[in-house]
């Protein structure tokens, strides 16, 4: 934490990961402080040695916080949730817990790491026989498939947002996933995203907590 006491957090402005713990923080109007890790610049400033040893996956976000450093953007939130629980991101009735958590798996180990940069460029150095558009195309097809079983889902657990009418960790996790989905797809005309994640996305953009 800072001389102020405020927390740290090292994030990526399009790392959809990171873009969950700023939601979280707003919601819960925990002030902090934030320190840009461009991923991209300089090689990607996440391989510098000082930030490797603040996290040795070299991955964002980070959180300083209470004299600790956590890493992962779902154990943030969690932590979060059990020493700042007002508002609630996790419902208090256990098989919508378990609900949230479910949907938020998903979307962070099933849909999300095909749109990270170090997976696609990874993809794209061992398929240099193939076209950008071949590899993309393979990306969109996993991600939509995760989609469109988190749709089936949805129908059964969803109200206003993703499990009932309270905002909670599945949305924080579902919004930055369809709007990363559409920046990196849908200029190419692969992006297919169901009808529920659309409306959570307008839902989402009409307030600056979201962005």
């Amino acid at each position: 934490m800072t001389e102020s006491g405020k927390p740290i957090l090292y994030s990526y402005f399009r790392s959809s990961c990171s873009w969950r713990v700023r939601i979280a923080l707003a919601l819960k109007g925990i002030d902090f402080e934030m320190v840009p890790i461009n991923l991209i610049k300089d090689g990607g400033q996440q391989f510098s040695k000082d930030f490797q040893a603040l996290n040795p996956m070299k991955q964002v976000p980070t959180l300083k916080i209470d004299g600790i450093t956590i890493h992962q953007s779902l154990a943030i939130i969690e932590y979060l949730e059990e020493t700042r629980p007002t508002p609630r991101l996790l419902p208090q009735d256990p098989k919508k817990r378990a609900s949230v958590r479910m949907i938020s798996d998903l979307i962070a180990s099933g849909i999300q790491p095909l749109q990270n940069l170090s997976i696609l460029k990874k993809v794209g150095e061992v398929s240099k026989d193939l076209r950008e558009e071949t590899h993309l195309t393979w990306a969109q097809n996993v991600i939509t498939s995760g989609f469109n079983a988190l749709e089936q889902i949805l129908q059964s657990t969803a109200g206003k947002y993703c499990v009932g009418d309270e905002v909670t960790m599945a949305d924080l996790c579902l919004v930055p996933q369809v709007v990363n989905a559409e920046r990196t797809f849908s200029s190419r005309g692969l992006c297919q995203v169901p009808p529920f994640h659309i409306s959570c996305k307008f839902r989402a953009h009409s307030s600056d907590t979201w962005s």
